[in-house]
C-alpha cells in the first residue's frame, strides 16, 4: 500500500541559491492518514448518442495582426470590441492645413535662409501644388518648373486671391472665405 503525502506549500527565501527541497519520508513509514470525504455513489451511465459530425473550426487571426485603431476616450466593450463614436472631420488650424486648403491657388512665398552669404532671403512665385508637414511644392506656371520650399525657412506667404479657410471645431467642409 502506497500512503499519500499531504501537500504542503513551501516558501523559499529569497537569494538563497539553490532551494531546500521537502524533505519526503523515508519509503516504508507510516504517516498519519488525511481525513477524507465520504465516498457519493456512482450514477448509472447514460446511453451513448451517436456522434455529430465536427464542425470545422474557426481560423486564427495571427499574432502579428494590427490591433483596430482606437480614437481618444472610445469606449470598450468586454470582450474587447471598441465602440465607434462619430468624431468631427475638420483639419486643424497649421499652416500646412490652410495652405492645403488652397492647392491650385498662385501665391508669393517668402523664405529667409539664415547664414547664407549670397541671400539672405528670397522670393518664390507659383502655383502651390502640395503643402506637407515640412515642405511646399510650388510650380512655375510659364515652364512648369517645381521648387521644394521648407516650411523651416518660411516667413509668410500671400495669395492675389481669396483663400479657403476652415477655422478649428467648425464641422463641415470648408468654405470660401467672406471678400472684404
Amino acid at each position: 500500500m502506497i500512503s499519500q503525502q499531504a501537500y504542503r506549500p513551501v516558501s523559499y527565501p529569497a537569494g538563497s541559491g539553490y532551494p531546500e527541497w521537502p524533505r519526503l519520508a523515508p519509503v516504508g513509514t507510516m504517516q498519519p492518514m488525511q481525513p477524507t470525504q465520504p465516498m457519493q455513489p456512482m450514477q448509472p451511465m447514460q446511453p451513448m448518442q451517436p456522434m455529430q459530425p465536427m464542425q470545422p473550426k474557426q481560423t486564427l487571426q495571427p499574432m502579428n495582426s494590427i490591433p483596430p485603431q482606437v480614437n481618444s476616450g472610445s469606449a470598450m466593450t468586454p470582450t474587447g470590441t471598441v465602440v465607434q463614436t462619430q468624431t468631427p472631420q475638420y483639419e486643424q488650424s497649421y499652416i500646412e492645413n490652410i495652405l492645403r486648403l488652397n492647392l491650385g491657388k498662385t501665391g508669393t512665398f517668402y523664405m529667409t535662409y539664415e547664414n547664407n552669404r549670397e541671400w539672405n532671403a528670397k522670393i518664390f512665385k507659383g502655383i502651390l501644388e502640395a503643402a506637407g508637414r515640412d515642405h511646399i511644392i510650388i510650380s512655375d506656371p510659364a515652364t512648369g518648373k517645381r521648387t521644394i520650399l521648407l516650411m523651416v525657412n518660411l516667413d509668410y506667404a500671400t495669395f492675389d486671391e481669396p483663400l479657403l479657410y476652415q477655422y478649428p471645431g467648425v464641422i463641415g467642409n470648408p468654405g470660401a472665405s467672406p471678400v472684404r
